[in-house]
C-alpha cells in the first residue's frame, strides 16, 4: 500500500548561510527558527506621494511581534530566490504593489537580535497608489512622515517592531 503524502501547504524553503552569509543547505523557515540558524530576509520602503513612510500593521496571527507596526513590506529569501527577487515578491504578496525599480538601502549582519537573519533593505520609493494590504498578511498600516516616526521611536517603541527601532536609529528609513 502506498503512503499518503501530506497535502497541506508545502513549507517555506530557505537558504541556510554561515556567519559569512555563504549559503550551506535548504531546509524549512520554521526550523530554521527553531534552531537559530542563519539564514536572509528582506525589507522594503514604500512611500506616498508626499514622501509619508509607510508602516504595515503585523497580523495577531504573527509568531513574531504580532500586531506591532513594521516597515512597509517584510519577508524572507527563499531558497535559490535573490534579495531582489524576494522584495518584489513580498511587496507584490504584503501590500499589492509593483515598483519600477527597488533600491539597496542598507543591511545589517545576522545576529541574536535579528532572530538570525541577514537582512536587507530597499526602497520602493514613492509609488503614487496606496497599498492594497493582503488581509492574510498585514492587519493594515498607516503614513507617517520622519517627525511622526521619530516620536514613535522615542515614545511608543512598544508598538514597533525591532527593525522600525533599528533602521530608524540608523537614520536610513527617510533618504534624501
Amino acid at each position: 500500500m502506498a503512503k499518503k503524502r501530506p497535502t497541506g501547504p508545502s513549507p517555506e524553503l530557505v537558504d541556510i548561510v554561515d556567519a559569512t552569509d555563504r549559503p550551506l543547505l535548504v531546509m524549512p523557515l520554521a526550523e530554521a527558527h527553531r534552531q537559530g540558524l542563519f539564514h536572509r530576509s528582506v525589507m522594503v520602503l514604500v512611500f506616498n506621494d508626499q514622501g509619508k513612510l509607510y508602516l504595515q500593521k503585523r497580523g495577531p496571527q504573527k509568531s513574531l511581534y504580532p500586531n506591532r507596526f513594521d516597515l512597509s513590506a517584510t519577508g524572507h529569501v527563499r531558497a535559490g530566490e535573490s534579495r531582489q527577487e524576494a522584495a518584489a515578491r513580498e511587496l507584490q504578496e504584503e501590500l499589492g504593489l509593483t515598483a519600477p525599480s527597488l533600491a539597496w538601502l542598507d543591511a545589517v549582519p545576522a545576529s541574536e537580535e535579528t532572530a538570525y537573519e541577514f537582512v536587507t533593505l530597499f526602497t520602493a520609493g514613492r509609488l503614487g497608489r496606496p497599498p492594497r494590504p493582503n488581509p492574510n498578511e498585514v492587519a493594515g498600516g498607516v503614513f507617517v512622515d520622519a517627525a511622526e516616526l521619530a516620536a514613535l521611536v522615542r515614545d511608543y517603541r512598544d508598538l514597533l517592531t525591532p527593525a522600525v527601532i533599528r533602521f530608524s536609529e540608523r537614520k536610513v528609513l527617510f533618504p534624501v
